[in-house]
């Protein structure tokens, strides 16, 4: 049974594992930009953070590889150098990412709330499977209570960089932003996985395809996958 769990997670986080390539281009350049700002000052932060973002869209092109994420690297530093110069201290560069995530706070409760839960959402769109399997009311609930724990883990993440960024550091900042970024993300991919797929069996909802035949209860329910 452990052995099988294993065996799920690693298919189910296979993508995330092999998005070395993508964590790169979208950490490197806020990366350089605190090291940078914290050894030569600002002005040599932001044309540093801008050379790395370009230098990794160069290495992509060479390489025949995606630009996609790349071009979002060059797209989110040019954004964040701007609201820097903008509010007039290095700690700004870091600014665009506490209003995505105050966003992300709103969308996920605001979701749950019109019982359309977000991580449903995204799920469906990775999965393909029928919406109004999401949407039924033994299957719903999962979601939903998954949902609110990424919100509740978004709210903690915004504090804590709303705490750093009133007394301008920007280097404080950025360790905040790595430690709950990736590392914290994966482990809560890893949870929301084993709790959603834990809750599905126990509400007694139809599996997928179940759900697809139109079979009545008693449903065996959704044994894997979420």
């Amino acid at each position: 049974m452990v052995v099988d769990t294993f065996r799920e997670l690693a298919d189910q986080f296979r993508t995330v594992l092999n998005g070395r390539s993508t964590l790169f281009d979208v950490t490197v350049p806020p990366v350089a930009f605190v090291g940078l700002n914290a050894l030569a000052g600002f002005e040599v932060a932001v044309w540093g953070a801008l050379a790395f973002a370009a230098l990794i869209v160069v290495v992509r092109l060479m390489r025949h590889q995606p630009l996609r994420y790349a071009f979002g690297g060059v797209g989110g530093t040019v954004l964040a150098i701007a609201v820097a110069w903008l509010v007039g201290r290095a700690a700004g560069y870091l600014l665009p990412s506490l209003l995505s995530g105050a966003v992300t706070v709103l969308v996920a409760v605001g979701s749950v709330v019109v019982r359309r839960p977000m991580v449903a959402w995204t799920s469906a769109l990775a999965r393909r499977w029928p919406w109004g399997w999401y949407w039924h009311p033994r299957v719903r609930p999962a979601y939903s209570e998954v949902t609110l724990a990424w919100a509740a883990f978004y709210i903690v993440r915004l504090a804590l960089q709303l705490f750093v960024f009133r007394d301008g550091d920007a280097t404080a900042l950025a360790a905040v932003q790595i430690a709950t970024g990736w590392p914290a993300t994966v482990v809560l991919l890893v949870l929301s996985y084993l709790y959603g797929t834990w809750r599905l069996r126990h509400l007694g909802g139809p599996s997928v395809e179940e759900f697809t035949s139109g079979a009545e209860p008693p449903w065996a329910g959704q044994q894997r996958g979420f």
